[in-house]
């Protein structure tokens, strides 16, 4: 699922909006998936192959070269199969999907820089399709005075219109959301400085 120029542009007009009526950032990031592990996709799929060969000679009267033949077939089937991302991420468990996630969203809090604003002010919202994952992350100045169950609504506004494949709509609910709770504690300074891109970042 993708994300189209209009709704990219919507959201980049949303954090605007938000960002003039308070001194903190926001930054959105929205990722494709959050693994790129394959070890669990390729153990099965070598397990499956070892076993194949054993099957077909107990119930097929093929020749021995057909079996290797038909191993290596197998093998490279499930490889392709178990290796895409949906089926690479169903294996996993929820708990493994949700880590895994979360070390990307830390990742791409440091990675654009929401920690280095001065008054480390910046939140991150965060959406792993795959994962069906959603968080907020608030840099200390932030999370000192909100706590991190205070942004669970937005997170709850991004979950709900993932369900319904609407992520723009998801973000800009979220984004208005926290811009409540960042008014609330940095209000907009007289000369404000825009210190972070209003855009969001896919990867």
């Amino acid at each position: 699922m993708s994300i189209a120029a209009q709704d990219r542009t919507r959201i980049s007009a949303a954090i605007r909006a938000a960002e003039a009526r308070t001194s903190g950032e926001i930054v959105c990031v929205l990722a494709q998936n959050s693994s790129n592990a394959t070890a669990l996709s390729i153990f099965i799929a070598a397990i499956a192959a070892l076993a194949a060969p054993w099957l077909l000679v107990a119930f097929t009267g093929l020749a021995v070269q057909r079996i290797l033949s038909l191993q290596i077939v197998v093998f490279v089937a499930l490889c392709i199969v178990l290796c895409l991302p949906s089926v690479r991420v169903a294996l996993m468990p929820r708990a493994a999907r949700r880590a895994v996630a979360h070390r990307v969203a830390v990742e791409q809090f440091n990675i654009r820089g929401i920690a280095r604003t001065k008054d480390r002010s910046g939140i991150l919202i965060f959406v792993s399709l795959a994962e069906r994952y959603a968080r907020i992350i608030a840099d200390d100045g932030i999370a000192a005075r909100v706590p991190q169950a205070q942004w669970q609504s937005a997170v709850d506004a991004l979950v709900a219109h993932m369900r319904d494949a609407r992520i723009a709509d998801g973000f800009v609910a979220a984004i208005d959301i926290c811009a409540n709770e960042l008014a609330a504690h940095f209000p907009r300074t007289e000369s404000p400085q825009d210190e972070l891109p209003n855009r969001i970042y896919l990867i």
